[in-house]
């Protein structure tokens, strides 16, 4: 039978999600975790692919078993992990269904404090420069980008991806007023290789003048590499939302 799982993990301890040969990942603990719980080999398949560093506040994970669970498995399971991986819940699908196929929408989420906190080392970019960042213009940037549908610009070099394109839904910035970060939310059916990272970065450089919007547009236009790119630190970047038809509501 196939089974989905629900979890989250801080990414600041793992080369990303895909197991590696050399580095300790989320799926490789993941699947230690239930092959030992459930004594018996399980290989877990993720709905992407996160980034040495990112961050998940919802991830789904697919994996075959025919077996019973043990009583308690949840609570069990969540013990033998690593303080920074929870598992939330395991349900049962259709066998033909897969994690990273049949998920439709993404959602991601990047956050930016202009004030230094020792207690936000891993999880929000501290960015100085806050005082001379014109919003308004990162907005306008990333608004432009939901005219488009291929994405080779904000695409990290020597991707696998066989096409560039992307069905964006929303790329906008918040601040988020009781945490006093800048948020940027951006939700499409995929995303390329740092690609949300090299948006984040171009409109950090938009708001602080090192770009203007007509750079973002010929870059667009033409698919080509912007004059100037900038790749953000993974630690403020979190996959928060993944959808899939047989879920909603």
């Amino acid at each position: 039978m196939r089974y989905f799982s629900e979890l989250a993990y801080n990414g600041t301890n793992y080369c990303g999600w895909q197991i590696q040969p050399n580095g300790v990942t989320v799926q490789e603990k993941v699947a230690a975790a239930f092959s030992t719980i459930l004594r018996t080999p399980i290989a877990v398949h993720g709905c992407g692919r996160t980034d040495t560093g990112v961050h998940a506040s919802q991830f789904f994970i697919h994996f075959d078993y025919d077996g019973e669970f043990p009583r308690g498995f949840i609570i069990r399971i969540n013990k033998f992990l690593p303080k920074d991986i929870l598992i939330k819940s395991v349900f049962e699908v259709e066998p033909d269904v897969s994690t990273r196929f049949d998920a439709y929408y993404r959602s991601y989420e990047y956050h930016i404090s202009f004030h230094k906190s020792p207690f936000q080392l891993e999880t929000v970019l501290y960015y100085p420069y806050g005082k001379n960042l014109d919003v308004e213009k990162m907005q306008a940037a990333a608004a432009l980008l939901l005219n488009y549908k291929d994405f080779f610009p904000f695409c990290k070099a020597h991707s696998d991806a066989k096409t560039m394109v992307c069905d964006m839904h929303r790329a906008e910035w918040v601040f988020d007023e009781k945490t006093e970060q800048l948020v940027f939310h951006i939700s499409a059916n995929r995303f390329l290789r740092g690609m949300v990272r090299l948006i984040v970065g171009m409109c950090l450089n938009i708001g602080r003048g090192k770009l203007v919007l007509a750079d973002v547009k010929e870059a667009m236009d033409q698919q080509v590499r912007l004059k100037k790119d900038l790749s953000v630190e993974a630690r403020g970047l979190f996959l928060t939302e993944v959808r899939y038809p047989f879920l909603d509501a």
